[in-house]
C-alpha cells in the first residue's frame, strides 16, 4: 500500500497536535511516510513540533519528520498539504472581536466585519500556500481548512481557478456529532445528511440513518427545547461557556424556520442584538482560547518535550480533523465519501448564483468532488445567502483590487452592521488595527464625511 507525505501549514497551531494523533489512530487507513510542519513563525513552532517528534517516536517511529519555516524544504515532495493557518495569531483575533463591539456590533472570528478583517489576512496566506505547492509539488492536493473559509474559498475560485485546493469546514461535523448524540447513535456516521447554505452559513433539509428512516422528527423536537445541547457532547473542541451558548440559541434560530435545522452560526446573523448584549467588550472569545486551549496545548507540550515522553500527557485526538483524513483518503483511494465540502455551486442549487461557493454534499473521488444535486431553494435562506454572498465576493474584489469602497459595502451588507455609517468608523479602525497584514486600500474618490 502506498504511503503518502504530507505536510500541515500552520506547524505552530494549537490544533495540530490534535491532528498528529488523529493522523497516527489512522494509519491503517492512510498511511504515512513523511509528515512536515511549515509554519512562518519557527519559535511557535518550535514547541509543537517538538512535542510531535516525541509522539511520533513513540508511536510511528519509521514516519520520516521535519518541521521548518523553509517553503522549499516544507512544499517539496508531498502528495497532500493541510493548510490551517491564522494570519496574525490570536492577538489580531482579539482585535477583530473587540474592535466591532466597540461599535456595539457582533465581534465574532467569521462572522461580520470580524470574520471580514481575518478574511483579508487570509487570502495572501492561503494563496501563497498554494503557489508553494504548486512550484515544489504541482501534483499535490491542498485540503484547506484556514477561516474564514467562505471568504478563503471565494478567494480561491476567483484567483486561483484551477488550482488543487478543496475547502472544507469542521464545524458541520461538530453539530453532526451533538445530533448523533441526540440520537443515541455512535457516530455521525450512521446519518446521511442533505445540507445546503454557505460556510457558517447553512442548513440541514434531511437527515436519515442508513436504512432511509427520517431522523429530523427526533431532531427537531430536541432542538426546539434545548437547541444543540446534550448533556455529555463528547467535544473537546467546544467546551467553554461562549460555545455552550452558541448551541443552546440554536433553539431560538430553529424556531425562525422549523422546516430545516440551522447551522449554529445563523445566531449571529438572526440574533446580533443578543449577541452584542451577551458579549463582553473586555474579554472576549479570543480571550477564552488563549487563556484555555491555547495555554493548555503550549504547556502540555512542554511537558512532552521537558519528559521526552508523552506519558501523563493529556494532549488527545481532534476527532473533528477525521474529517480530513476522510478527505485525503476519498482522493487517494477514489472511495467515492459523500462529504460536505465547499464548491462553485454550477448549478447545483438552481435558483442561486452560479458563481458562489456554496456548502453542499459531494461524492469525492480521485478526480476531487463531484457536487450534488439541491434544486431549488425557498426564497428565505435564498434572500439571506444572496446577500451574505455579496458580502463575500465584496471582500474578495476589496482584496483583490486594493479597493476601500468594496470593502466598506462589504461591511454595510452584512447583516450584523446596523448601518453604512457605522460599517465606516469599523472599517476605519480595523484598517489601522491590520496596517501590517492587509494590502494598503485605496478611495477610488473623495469619501464625504458622514455625520
Amino acid at each position: 500500500m502506498k504511503k503518502f507525505s504530507i505536510v500541515i501549514a500552520g506547524g505552530g497551531s494549537t490544533f495540530t497536535p490534535g491532528i498528529v494523533l488523529m493522523l497516527l489512530d489512522n494509519l491503517d487507513k492512510f498511511p504515512i511516510r513523511k509528515l512536515k510542519f511549515y509554519d512562518n513563525d519557527g519559535a511557535r513552532q518550535a514547541t509543537i513540533a517538538g512535542a510531535c517528534e516525541v509522539i511520533l517516536r513513540e508511536q510511528a517511529p519509521d514516519i520520516e519528520f521535519l518541521a521548518t519555516t523553509d517553503p522549499e524544504e516544507a512544499f517539496t515532495d508531498v502528495d497532500f498539504v493541510m493548510a490551517h493557518i491564522r494570519v496574525g495569531k490570536y492577538a489580531m483575533r482579539e482585535l477583530d472581536e473587540k474592535i466591532p463591539l466597540k461599535h456595539g456590533v457582533v465581534g465574532q472570528e467569521t462572522c461580520g466585519p470580524g470574520g471580514i478583517a481575518y478574511g483579508m489576512r487570509s487570502i495572501g496566506g492561503v494563496l501563497e500556500i498554494i503557489d508553494y505547492t504548486e512550484k515544489y509539488s504541482p501534483a499535490a492536493w491542498i485540503l484547506n481548512y484556514s477561516n474564514p473559509a467562505a471568504i478563503v474559498a471565494e478567494a480561491t475560485r476567483r484567483l486561483r481557478p484551477n488550482s488543487k485546493v478543496l475547502n472544507i469546514c469542521d464545524m458541520p461535523v461538530g453539530i453532526e456529532t451533538h445530533m448523533a448524540q441526540i440520537l443515541g447513535i455512535e457516530s455521525r456516521k450512521e446519518m446521511v445528511i442533505r445540507y445546503y447554505g454557505l460556510n457558517h452559513f447553512g442548513w440541514w433539509t434531511d437527515i436519515r440513518d442508513k436504512n432511509g428512516n427520517d431522523l429530523m422528527p427526533r431532531l427537531k423536537a430536541h432542538v426546539s427545547k434545548y437547541g444543540y445541547v446534550v448533556n455529555n457532547g463528547g467535544d473537546n473542541q467546544h467546551v467553554e461557556a461562549s460555545w455552550n451558548d452558541t448551541f443552546a440559541k440554536a433553539r431560538d434560530v430553529f424556531a425562525v424556520d422549523p422546516e430545516t435545522l440551522p447551522n449554529t452560526y445563523l445566531k449571529y446573523y438572526f440574533y446580533p442584538d443578543y449577541v452584542v448584549e451577551h458579549s463582553n467588550p473586555e474579554y472576549t472569545r479570543a480571550n477564552e482560547v488563549m487563556d484555555g486551549r491555547e495555554k493548555f496545548v503550549f504547556s502540555e507540550c512542554q511537558k512532552v518535550i521537558d519528559n521526552q515522553t508523552t506519558k501523563g500527557c493529556a494532549l488527545h485526538v481532534d476527532e473533528h480533523a477525521s474529517y480530513i483524513v476522510d478527505l485525503a483518503r476519498a482522493i487517494a483511494y477514489n472511495t467515492k465519501e459523500r462529504m460536505l465540502l465547499i464548491v462553485e455551486n454550477k448549478g447545483a442549487i438552481s435558483n442561486f448564483d452560479q458563481t458562489a461557493m456554496v456548502e453542499i454534499p459531494c461524492i469525492v473521488g480521485s478526480q476531487g468532488p463531484e457536487p450534488l444535486s439541491i434544486g431549488e431553494i425557498p426564497q428565505f435562506q435564498k434572500g439571506l445567502m444572496e446577500q451574505q454572498v455579496s458580502v463575500e465576493k465584496l471582500a474578495v474584489e476589496a482584496w483583490a483590487t486594493q479597493s476601500y469602497q468594496r470593502l466598506w459595502q462589504a461591511i454595510t451588507l452584512s447583516r450584523t452592521v446596523p448601518s453604512a455609517k457605522v460599517a465606516k468608523e469599523i472599517l476605519d479602525d480595523l484598517i489601522a488595527a491590520n496596517k501590517d497584514f492587509w494590502p494598503e486600500l485605496h478611495k477610488e474618490e473623495a469619501v464625504p464625511v458622514i455625520s
